[in-house]
């Protein structure tokens, strides 16, 4: 009997503690605040990884502060804004790069089927501010170390972020802006433990000053991640989704590249997940930090801290499965555009 009592007492000591704690690991119920920073273009699973963040949002996992583009070809706020305004939040601030960056657009041309078919108000990406003052606005007004900024394209922003100046937003620097009010950065980059990847060889400079430079923790989502699971086909062939970008865009693209038969590597749908659901049970975190050579070959330095790399936890078709069904999400006001 007194063993019993013994049992029970320290079972209610160890729920009183974790009951905190796992309510700690979930943000407290809130929502995650996401800024999603995208190409949008040389590839569609940016398409996937949108779907999948309005999926959170409007189960209320997550709270939508920004979408904006790393990517500068004609009509990509257009993209951007079909996405939006097709999920029912039209008014999502966007901005894209004012500078030098990369115009680097689809090749199946399904950028302009969306845009040409779909709702939208923005009509030039002139009709947008800089990436840098949407962060800054953003930003300056959410609470400190609350926001998760998602990157799944390169790093042109990031970069441009950092290094911007005290403006009518913030009298803070773009640094100590980041320090300030980002909680982690959540990319899809690289290849681990080493290798060459995409959005990480598109602006080199970008990726390695952000790298040596960011003052929060980032989470890196890998090239070898996202490869291997195929999504898309469930979307394509389920004939109660109509009149959705989404499915145009993944029923345009898949055909036109035999590797995709089986469906798109979910490359940057991984990044968004474990941006809002975390990290665990889905995979497990690699400490250290990242580093580029010149030719932006990254390489990972296990002694150093503040960074991480994800391995999988949970089997392929697993994952597969999860994705597959967050990207058939539809607009609770319903589908028909």
């Amino acid at each position: 009997m007194i063993y019993k009592f013994k049992k029970y007492i320290f079972l209610s000591l160890f729920i009183t503690i974790l009951i905190p704690f796992k309510s700690i690991a979930q943000n407290n119920g809130k929502p995650v605040s996401i800024i999603f920073d995208s190409d949008m273009g040389p590839d569609y699973d940016d398409v996937g990884a949108i779907t999948l963040l309005h999926s959170f949002a409007d189960n209320g996992e997550a709270k939508i502060l920004a979408t904006v583009p790393s990517n500068r070809y004609p009509g990509i706020a257009e993209v951007f804004d079909v996405l939006n305004t097709y999920f029912d939040r039209p008014d999502i601030p966007i901005g894209i790069p004012k500078g030098p960056s990369v115009e680097m657009r689809d090749s199946q041309g399904w950028s302009n089927a969306i845009t040409y078919k779909y709702k939208h108000d923005i009509k030039s990406n002139d009709d947008v501010p800089s990436s840098v003052d949407v962060y800054r606005k953003v930003l300056s007004q959410q609470p400190d170390n609350s926001v998760t900024i998602v990157t799944v394209g390169f790093y042109t922003n990031l970069a441009d972020l950092l290094v911007s100046k005290s403006d009518r937003y913030s009298n803070l620097s773009g640094k100590q802006l980041v320090e300030k009010k980002v909680k982690k950065l959540v990319s899809m980059a690289g290849k681990f433990p080493r290798g060459k990847e995409f959005n990480v060889i598109q602006d080199i400079p970008a990726s390695n000053y952000v790298f040596e430079n960011w003052p929060t923790k980032i989470i890196f989502s890998g090239f070898e991640i996202g490869e291997k699971i195929k999504t898309g086909i469930p979307l394509i062939h389920n004939e109660n989704i109509q009149n959705s970008p989404v499915k145009d865009v993944f029923k345009i693209s898949i055909p036109k590249n035999p590797n995709d038969k089986n469906g798109r590597s979910s490359w940057d749908e991984t990044a968004v997940l474990i941006a809002v659901k975390g990290v665990e049970p889905y995979y497990s975190l690699v400490p250290g930090k990242i580093s580029l050579n010149p030719q932006g070959v990254n390489s990972w330095d296990p002694t150093k801290e503040g960074q991480f790399y994800i391995v999988e936890n949970k089997t392929v078709d697993f994952m597969q499965s999860m994705i597959n069904k967050l990207m058939q999400h539809q607009p609770h006001g319903g589908n028909s555009r």
